[in-house]
């Protein structure tokens, strides 16, 4: 009769203080890195996080002498700030203003830029694409005020140098109110904004061209590829899923214009064509002090954004295999 040998269990391996000592060694090791992190997590936690209890006021009877306790203390009205917001005479001029300036504009913008940047990428002297970048990609760091301000005095009927060409050469007959008369705003809102931004967006497409693969075009070209259909079939192919994100950035914020921008650039006789939703809510809030009405448009705007993103994602998804997530 055999007798069984009985196999002894081989002891388990605390790995909880072995991992309790790995992490309190990589705490130690990365502890300049976590100092320099906290920072800027503590800011993000007052000025993004903490004002988000505030929200509570879209659905309250809030009155801006109650002070902050009133925040929690008003009473509750449902979804009136909602409903007033939607009868207000200026909520759809202002909605139409939004989307048409933002619509126009990226549909616009992209393709500009795009063009921009695939016409910078045929640069082969490299000092001269360096000159262009520079020069296009500057006005982008210079504030709203200033580069605003520049467009306002180039834009003077009277003084101003876009004026006196027109006037000087007999393309107009009067000098064009473009500040002034409200069915020139969108045009000078977009045309100002492109103009700011064109050499800083070029960056992103320059950035993606960069890493398409030579030997493409060296087998296209001995193919015989003229640099055309070069662009045409590697160059956008390749850099589709930068431009996809892109796109889906600019669909999702579709209802945020550049404030700055337009409060520099709007005036009691433009109003009609300048008023967006950020401009409404400064004024409902800041100078009206209607905080729950103000409160409830950016509610209702965030909501729609976050909306319009996850729809754009994953439209892009179905259509191209790319997403933002």
């Amino acid at each position: 009769m055999q007798i069984a040998k009985k196999e002894k269990a081989l002891p388990k391996l605390n790995t909880s203080k072995k991992n309790g000592f790995q992490l309190g060694k990589d705490f130690r090791t990365q502890l300049e890195l976590k100092l320099l992190l906290w920072p800027a997590v503590l800011l993000v936690f007052i000025f993004d996080f903490t004002p988000m209890f505030g929200l509570i006021m879209a659905f309250k009877d809030y009155d801006a002498t109650m002070g902050i306790k009133g925040i929690f203390t008003s009473e509750w009205n449902n979804f009136k700030n909602f409903l007033v917001m939607f009868d207000n005479f200026q909520f759809w001029p202002m909605i139409r203003n939004t989307l048409g300036i933002n619509l126009i504009g990226q549909l616009v913008g992209i393709p500009v830029t795009l063009g921009f940047a695939l016409l910078l990428n045929e640069i082969m002297n490299r000092k001269f694409k360096s000159f262009i970048q520079t020069v296009t990609y500057m006005p982008h760091f210079l504030s709203w005020v200033i580069y605003g301000g520049l467009f306002i005095t180039l834009l003077n009927p009277t003084e101003g140098i876009v004026n006196y060409i027109l006037t000087e050469t007999n393309l107009v007959d009067d000098p064009v109110q473009f500040l002034g008369d409200p069915k020139y705003f969108w045009g000078v809102a977009i045309a100002t904004s492109l103009l700011k931004d064109i050499g800083w967006g070029a960056i992103l497409y320059l950035a993606a061209m960069a890493g398409v693969d030579n030997t493409l075009y060296e087998a296209a070209a001995i193919d015989g590829a003229g640099r055309f259909r070069r662009i045409i079939h590697i160059t956008i192919p390749s850099i589709l899923p930068t431009l996809m994100i892109l796109i889906i950035f600019a669909v999702s914020g579709m209802l945020n214009n550049n404030f700055t921008q337009i409060y520099v650039l709007q005036n009691t006789l433009n109003l009609p064509a300048s008023e967006v939703i950020d401009t409404y809510v400064y004024r409902t809030g800041l100078l009206n002090f209607q905080f729950a009405e103000a409160t409830a448009i950016g509610l209702m705007k965030a909501v729609l954004a976050l909306i319009l993103l996850f729809g754009a994602n994953t439209l892009s998804k179905k259509l191209t295999n790319t997403g933002l997530f």
